[in-house]
Parts: structure tokens; sequence; C-alpha cells
């Protein structure tokens, strides 16, 4: 089994995993809107809220843009002024032009129906206005704050793969993202630690397994993020922990008793070779001069 240990974390994922797990779930027991869009309760909940609160909250919104398989972006906002107004324009704007592919609601972080949602993400005292923008699954895919440019939402979008990779990690899940296909080779091998790892009663519940096609084109931008190769002939397999770190990648075989090491370092807040683990003798190439040796 040739691994590979590479510490930090992995670029882009970093600024959104620290955001915690996604919003679907929220506050289910909400009233939904009637055909006037005031909610269930009426005019008396009504006067209590903020000026320009909606009337449908944002975890029907999320809920309802998850059903129709789209994406959501969560505009919060603090007071109805100009820099308001001119990010709520260009968030407008770029909807326009993204087709059917995604649904937005406003949030003013004052509003008493959201506060826990304001409190999952941690914004009351982030600066406002800000867009939290949410894939299909309910992971955050993309933060943005202050001015907005239209460009930028279109990088809100991902693969199905990160989705999942994304979701699993803010749920505060391991994740393993095993590369492979039919025409790669040791699949099984590959699987085969993965899986006992998964198996574990210490790590069932907070373990993800999710496979991605390296011939999937949908894929390349998420496999090169990971900084697995989507030319490979060999399965290769990247474990990550949360918040985004990226803990081992291994290129063929897996074994149950490398993974829980591994994990168990990560635990610890370092990864292997990191300056908070003990120094190890470098190894030696193996037979195609690039591995290491476990």
């Amino acid at each position: 089994m040739d691994r590979k240990w590479v510490g930090g974390t992995i670029g882009v994922l970093v600024m959104i995993l620290a955001m915690g797990a996604n919003a679907r779930g929220q506050d289910k027991a909400a009233p939904q809107p009637n055909d006037t869009g005031q909610t269930a309760t009426g005019a008396n909940q009504a006067a209590d809220r903020p000026e320009n609160a909606t009337t449908e909250s944002a975890a029907v919104a999320i809920d309802r843009a998850s059903k129709a398989n789209k994406y959501i972006f969560l505009f919060f906002y603090r007071a109805e002024d100009d820099p308001t107004r001119t990010a709520r324009g260009a968030l407008e704007a770029a909807l326009g032009k993204l087709g059917d592919r995604a649904l937005s609601t406003s949030v003013n972080v004052a509003d008493p129906r959201e506060q826990a949602l304001v409190a999952r993400y941690g914004l009351a005292r982030s600066p406002m206005p800000l867009v939290l923008a949410l894939a299909p699954s309910g992971a955050v895919t993309r933060s943005f704050v202050g001015r907005f440019v239209e460009s930028q939402f279109e990088t809100a979008f991902v693969s199905p793969g990160m989705q999942k990779c994304l979701k699993g990690l803010q749920d505060r899940k391991m994740v393993f993202v095993c590369v492979q296909n039919d025409g790669t080779q040791h699949n099984t091998e590959a699987m085969q630690g993965v899986q006992e790892f998964a198996s574990d009663a210490q790590y069932s519940k907070t373990t993800e397994i999710i496979t991605v096609d390296p011939a999937d084109a949908a894929e390349e931008s998420f496999l090169k993020q990971l900084k697995a190769d989507p030319k490979t002939n060999e399965a290769v397999t990247v474990f990550l922990a949360p918040p985004g770190t990226l803990v081992g990648t291994y290129k063929g075989e897996t074994k149950k008793d490398v993974l829980i090491a591994a994990a168990k370092t990560a635990a610890k807040g370092c990864t292997p070779g990191g300056s908070c683990c003990p120094a190890k003798k470098p190894a030696q190439p193996g037979p195609g001069g690039t591995g290491q040796k476990p």
C-alpha cells in the first residue's frame, strides 16, 4: 500500500466548513404560509417582526429548495440600509441569470423566528450583509460578505461529490472519498480497510463513505482540491476529518489499523509528520519511485 500524508486543510473547504452543520431540519414545526403569504399564526406575530422580515421562515424556504433539488442563497442582513439594498440587488441580478438552479430568501438577524439559524452559523456579530449558499443536501458551499459581484454566486455550485463531502464534514463526520471506477485497479482492496473502519462500533456513526468516479468531468475540480489525479489508473482513498483536515491519501489497498491510527492522530489536532507529532525517518521510495511504504 502506497501512502502519502498531507497536513493542513483543503483550500476552499476551510472557509465554509467552520460554519458548522447544515440548516435542514431546523424549525420543522414552523407554520406554513397560506394563500395570502401570511403564516397560520396571523397578524399577531407579524406585528412583532422587524421591518422587511419575510413571511416565510428561512427553515421553510430551505426545505422547499431542497425538495425542488435547488440551491438556496440565504441573504442575512441587519438593517435596511444602502449597503443592504445594493447587496440584495446584486444577488437578485445574479439569480436572474442562474435560471431555475437556485432560490433565495432574506433573513433579518433580529427576527425572533430566525435566532436558531443565526446561532447555528454564529452570525449574531458577523458583518452584514452576508450570504450563505446551501446545496440541496443542506451543505454550505460558499459564503459571501460585503460588496457582492454577480459572477461570485456562480462559484457556489459544486459537484455532487463535493456536496456530499461538505455535508459529512459539516455534520462533524470523518469522510472517506473513494476515487475509483471500473477502470481503476485494486478497488476491492482500497475499500476493504475503509469499510472495516466504518463498521467499527467506535466509528460507525461518525463516518461517511463517498465514491467518486475519476472519469466524471463534473468532479474534476473537486478531485484537484483533494490533490487526487483524475487520470489515476489505481483506486485512491482520501481521508478527511472535520473541519476539513486532509488526514491522509492512500493509493491502492487500505488497512483498518492504519486508518484508526490516522484517526487518533488527527483527533489530537495534528497530522503525521506535522510539527506537533514525533519526527519520522524519511521513507525510502517504493518500487514506483514516488510512494512511501507504511
